[in-house]
């Protein structure tokens, strides 16, 4: 038995210990999300998050994420719940056939876990995903835009000794930040 959390639900299946997880995701646990494309880690279809880590599920034995958490797209967000890069997907109208579209957004939410305001360098580093239908314009469009949206989401970190505003405590004698638009 290997034993694993799937989208936060602890799971065991009793399998050849080769088997690849793409095909245990499929088959045995009927999460059809994680579509197959090559079956040699090149296309990226198959991407999925181990340990918050994307990686192509076609070519991983089951037995190296024993013990480990794993996150498909039917985790990443919902109809009503859509991940901000899911949505930026549908504003973007990035999907043509579509096929590669949940390894793609696997594979760009994990860029944007790491690095929440990634460059057109980034992205192109990180989106090894092959599709087929030639939409990486619309995909390079989508992540920044995703970016945005969870920068506005995350919450403010505000130092100790400074309010809100960027203003000292009250009784305090420094002076306040300037806000760039009052500069002169």
């Amino acid at each position: 038995m290997i034993s694993f959390i799937l989208n936060g639900v602890p799971k065991e299946v009793d399998v050849e210990p080769e088997m690849p997880l793409l095909w245990v995701l499929r088959e045995e646990l009927g999460m059809r999300g994680t579509k197959f494309g090559c079956g040699i880690a090149q296309c990226g279809a198959c991407t999925v998050h181990v340990d918050g880590s994307p990686v192509r599920s076609c070519v991983m034995p089951v037995t190296a994420i024993a013990g480990k958490k794993i996150k498909t797209i039917e985790a990443l967000g919902d109809a009503q719940n859509p991940h901000p890069i899911q949505q930026a997907w549908l504003d973007h109208q990035v999907p043509q056939c579509g096929y590669c579209q949940s390894g793609m957004q696997m594979t760009a939410a994990a860029l944007l876990e790491e690095k929440p305001s990634p460059t057109d360098e980034d992205i192109n580093k990180a989106i090894t995903n092959i599709c087929r239908c030639g939409c990486y314009e619309r995909i390079r469009a989508a992540i920044h835009d995703a970016a945005k949206v969870q920068r506005a989401k995350a919450p403010k970190v505000v130092p100790t000794g400074e309010t809100q505003d960027g203003a000292a405590p009250e009784g305090s004698a420094e002076p306040q930040k300037q806000d760039a638009e009052e500069k002169p």
